[in-house]
């Protein structure tokens, strides 16, 4: 985990890395259908987007927060393959809720992957929903006071 910095996206290319990012772990390995996981709030004024960089400044992981009524969504965590396991994602994680503290938020909530469910409940996030589909991967909202 060294040498990787987070950047909150602020022009164009950044948001280009990140739906780099996005496309290579949701479309192309995961199968999402690319209409599916590019939507309207993909938009710079509807969410904050972040993205982390490693050392040669190229991109390996995303995510994107959205404050809603009394509460922050967090939606679109995904990391390289080659970096997953090595706390990437833990620390991009811990960011963007450190964010939504910051502008505000006393609760923050998601959508995991089913197969992701240890990982957000070692950051405190709790399981608050039945199995559901989300295209065509199971998932369960969680949520976490901070």
């Amino acid at each position: 985990m060294t040498n990787m910095r987070i950047e909150i996206v602020t022009n164009e290319k950044q948001l280009q890395d990140a739906f780099q990012i996005r496309k290579s772990v949701f479309v192309e390995e995961q199968n999402v259908p690319i209409e599916e996981e590019i939507d309207a709030f993909d938009e710079i004024e509807k969410a904050t987007h972040f993205v982390v960089y490693n050392d040669k400044n190229s991109p390996v992981g995303t995510g994107r927060f959205r404050k809603l009524m009394d509460y922050g969504k967090i939606e679109r965590i995904c990391i390289l393959p080659e970096y997953r396991n090595s706390g990437v994602g833990k620390q991009l994680m811990e960011y963007i809720i450190q964010f939504a503290k910051q502008v505000g938020v006393v609760k923050v909530k998601l959508n995991a992957q089913t197969h992701a469910l240890p990982f957000y409940e070692k950051l405190g996030f709790t399981v608050n929903s039945n199995e559901f589909l989300d295209a065509g991967i199971p998932h369960k909202a969680m949520a976490k006071e901070i």
